[in-house]
């Protein structure tokens, strides 16, 4: 049995862990996470407070095998604050057993509580990463296009 949790402070180190797990399932484009400050993302997390959630899902031994970070942020044409996915993961072995489905569910349900009009995502859109994009649709997401960026670092 799977349980989606909110991740409190003392889980931030775990938190940490299954993004890392992510990122290096990404890293076709390893130039994308380099020099990721582990001390000071650490400590902006800390100080984020409400704006930034961690949804861990649980296995039956406390285990995580899933993680989506949520930010709230704001826009006009959004209807005012919204929230982004910024982070989602699935452990391979726990893929298609509905832990992503769970953890989506929960973070609709954490937007409907705060009052969202939307929820947003980036799915990457290399062809390898169709299932991500299949998935998102299968929730309700509709594409909408890709995201550019800025690094200012």
């Amino acid at each position: 049995m799977i349980r989606i949790v909110e991740a409190a402070q003392e889980d931030r180190e775990r938190v940490f862990e299954m993004v890392e797990r992510l990122l290096r399932e990404l890293e076709e484009r390893p130039e994308e996470f380099r020099g990721i400050d582990r001390v000071k993302t650490l400590r902006d997390l800390e100080h984020a407070g409400d704006r930034f959630t961690a949804l861990l899902a649980l296995d039956e031994a406390g285990r995580a095998v899933g993680i989506a970070t949520l930010v709230e942020t704001f826009a006009i044409y959004a209807g005012g604050s919204y929230g982004v996915i910024d982070e989602m993961y699935v452990d391979p072995a726990h893929r298609s057993a509905g832990v992503g489905t769970l953890l989506i569910e929960a973070v609709k349900e954490r937007g409907r509580k705060k009052g969202w009009m939307r929820i947003d995502v980036t799915a990457p859109p290399e062809p390898r990463w169709q299932k991500t994009v299949e998935f998102y649709e299968k929730q309700g997401f509709v594409f909408t296009g890709p995201k550019l960026r800025f690094r200012l670092a």
